[in-house]
């Protein structure tokens, strides 16, 4: 008999073709418990009559069999699309259209009974089903959920649950399976996670209603709750994890520094530029930190140009100012590490700016260079070095301040007296990254984070929770506004020609495209936007032939990529054409313009971000919002980012119009859909939290939760979450 408890192997429960194993392979589900685990995505209603009982903008699911199908092209446009034919038990018939998916056409023959799950829509008091889901009926178990292969609607209120789907996987083969595994023997093997205390204060489901209410729900409110339940869940052991490692982090000792007021503010003095107040108030709060005698942990988080480096750089001066404690002599050393060699080298230059006027050594490590500041033959320049010397001077503490990429965190690179830690764009590198440079001495860093991420504050609770927040929210001062304007189709030419005037002028441009190659019309739900790839050619023969052009995105290999960034600081590149790979990470001054092709595309963050990329000078600069979007929700989040003034109330508003999938980097969070969803909720975020901190305090070792223990030690092992 097959294995009836949650820890079981799919393998032995069910028969599972190749197709079905590499789609569970690839959404990591391996065992009856990761099976369960896999929520539906939302729910339909279970059936519809098809005819006059629909309304246009419903989200109907209808049962039928195909009549007939053909691929074909739109008359004007000539976009690849699909049309369907299905008729009911009751020989009623609706069409179903794939616009850009012509391959829809051969997903089944005439005579199979599909069922389809998509929003109805009217053309001219005809009404047909747009882009639906389509799934084979021959996978619906039978059971009283769709009642078989009729169209007729459920009496009891049941919900259709429409789950994520890929390659082998259909939305029907996981309710068909998951139904199977909803047994009190399967369900009463699984410890609830959450203790029962918890679950009543907050009137949550226990674990095994949940995942009955989730999978099969009799009514809307019960999927509800246990999606309340789940998100909680989810929110619950990443705060748990967060201050575990806080926790950890800070039972280690750490140098305490003494800064004097004095010699900061000589040190401010030296610079061009008045530091704003967000800069002086951060710049407070991180000196407070590294006074105190356990290790900093603070993320800095300011908009693109709100002057972070400034911030490192006095950050790293209180540091590099304190002798290590077993000499008078010699300094405490700083790592500063950036996610790119163009990064790394831009932070490099402006530290020998902060800094010639001491006497302090600079370093640079990447993948290709080593460099060191000042030059013995030119002192006031930088000189190429080997890695060999650069590892020895690090070594043995004459070099304090070391910056570079992932090359920092090489096991050949060994500081003496390692004291801050600096990390810019904190969600590029993973947990055990940001490990490696940490934790190499029982005396540990301080640690500052930094990101140019505008993220909600409920999202920065969550995933940064065992860091302490500072904002910039100025920018600094002669900095003009960025003249921001929404292009129509019939405006592009007006807009390239005031782009040829800046250029002429000895500015440069940005071309963001949302796809690097050209869609295949046959390829399913393949994104119908501009291309850098095919952009570049169009804008070298009849856009700009008089400049010079280049092009970079993801995948290009890094050599290559940073050859193409190199180019066009250097000027050799007038307009370069990427996709978002630019969104962070690339100071060109020179910069002024940005034009965004398909923006209603991106998160408002997002394109926030890529607007900053030219306002890194004190020129007028310019960005363009090139849109084919007639959605009047899309035309207004893009308004609304004409008139914001920073990203943290882009971010904020892009969470309630768009949701939790808008926010660029939520993959590489480790964070699930229903968890995202959950961040839109600041008391539950707030709750969690409370009640992570609670346990942790009274049971720091989770002695007396081993399944809490248990759990938190799983998803540390599959998930990071930076």
């Amino acid at each position: 008999m097959a294995s009836m408890h949650a820890d079981a192997k799919l393998m032995e429960r069910f028969r599972l073709i190749p197709p079905q194993i590499a789609g569970l392979k690839k959404l990591n589900i391996q065992t009856v418990r990761d099976l369960l685990y896999h929520f539906p995505a939302r729910y339909a209603s279970s059936t519809n009559i098809i005819g006059e009982e629909m309304t246009a903008g419903e989200k109907v699911t209808v049962v039928g069999r195909v009549i007939s199908q053909k691929a074909s092209r739109t008359w004007k446009s000539r976009v690849p699309m699909a049309e369907m034919t299905i008729e009911d038990a009751n020989g009623k018939r609706i069409k179903a259209t794939w616009f850009h998916q012509a391959y829809m056409a051969k997903k089944v023959l005439p005579g199979t009974t599909i069922s389809l799950t998509g929003t109805v829509t009217d053309r001219k008091g005809q009404l047909y089903l747009a882009n639906p889901i389509l799934n084979d009926t021959a996978e619906i178990p039978p059971g009283p959920l769709l009642g078989g292969l009729t169209s007729k609607s459920n009496t009891d209120g049941e919900l259709t649950p429409i789950y994520p789907e890929t390659r082998g996987l259909s939305s029907l083969w996981f309710y068909g399976h998951i139904t199977q595994l909803l047994k009190p023997e399967i369900l009463e093997s699984m410890t609830d996670p959450i203790p029962a205390d918890i679950l009543k204060k907050y009137n949550l489901p226990k674990l095994a209603t949940a995942l009955v209410w989730i999978h099969t729900p009799k009514k809307s409110s019960d999927a509800e709750a246990a999606r309340k339940r789940f998100a909680f869940e989810e929110i619950f052991f990443i705060q748990l994890s967060r201050m575990q490692l806080k926790h950890a982090y800070q039972s280690h000792g750490t140098y305490s520094l003494l800064v004097k007021k004095e010699s900061l503010d000589l040190f401010f003095k030296r610079f061009p530029f008045a530091p704003t107040n967000a800069q002086l108030r951060a710049t407070n709060e991180i000196i407070a930190d590294l006074s105190r005698s356990e290790p900093m942990m603070r993320l800095l988080e300011g908009d693109v140009g709100s002057g972070k480096t400034f911030v490192a750089a006095a950050a790293s001066f209180a540091t590099i100012s304190n002798p290590p404690k077993d000499r008078k002599a010699g300094n405490l050393q700083v790592a500063y590490m950036a996610p790119t060699e163009i990064l790394a080298k831009q932070h490099f230059e402006s530290f020998i700016e902060y800094f010639k006027h001491l006497p302090i050594q600079i370093g640079l490590i990447t993948g290709t260079e080593c460099k060191k500041f000042p030059s013995k033959i030119d002192p006031s320049g930088s000189t190429h070095i080997s890695r060999a010397q650069l590892l020895k001077w690090v070594a043995n503490g004459e070099i304090p301040i070391l910056i570079g990429t992932h090359a920092l965190i090489q096991k050949t690179v060994r500081f003496k007296n390692l004291a801050l830690v600096i990390i810019d764009e904190q969600h590029r590198f993973g947990t055990m990254q940001r490990g490696k440079l940490t934790k190499k001495d029982l005396i540990v860093p301080h640690l500052l984070s930094m990101t140019a991420t505008p993220i909600p504050r409920t999202l920065a609770l969550t995933i940064y929770g065992d860091l302490d927040l500072s904002l910039l929210d100025e920018q600094p001062a002669g900095r003009k506004p960025i003249n921001t304007q929404i292009v129509a189709p019939g405006e592009r030419t007006n807009v390239y020609n005031a782009v040829k005037t800046v250029l002429e002028a000895g500015r440069q441009a940005y071309v963001i495209c949302p796809r690097i190659d050209e869609p295949d019309p046959t390829k399913e739900m393949a994104l119908q936007a501009k291309s850098a790839v095919v952009e570049v050619s169009r804008l070298k023969k009849e856009i700009f032939p008089e400049f010079e052009i280049g092009l970079v995105h993801s995948k290009l290999k890094p050599v290559d990529k940073e050859e193409v960034m190199r180019q066009f600081t250097a000027h050799e590149i007038d307009v370069l054409v990427a996709t978002s790979v630019v969104e962070v990470g690339v100071n060109v001054p020179n910069a002024t313009i940005i034009l965004i092709e398909g923006a209603e595309r991106f998160g408002l963050a997002q394109l926030h971000q890529l607007r900053g990329r030219v306002l890194r000078s004190t020129h007028q600069a310019h960005c363009y919002l090139f849109t084919e979007t007639k959605s009047k929700t899309s035309t207004e989040r893009l308004q609304a980012l004409i008139t914001a003034k920073n990203g943290f109330g882009l971010a904020e508003l892009d969470l309630k119009l768009r949701g939790p999938g808008a926010l660029s980097g939520t993959k590489q969070w480790g964070i699930t859909d229903l968890g995202m969803e959950a961040i839109k909720n600041l008391k539950m975020v707030e709750a969690a939290r409370t009640e992570a901190r609670i346990i942790l305090k009274k049971d720091p070792g989770l002695i007396n939760y081993p399944t809490i223990r248990e759990c938190l030690t799983q998803s540390s092992e599959q998930v990071h979450l930076e």
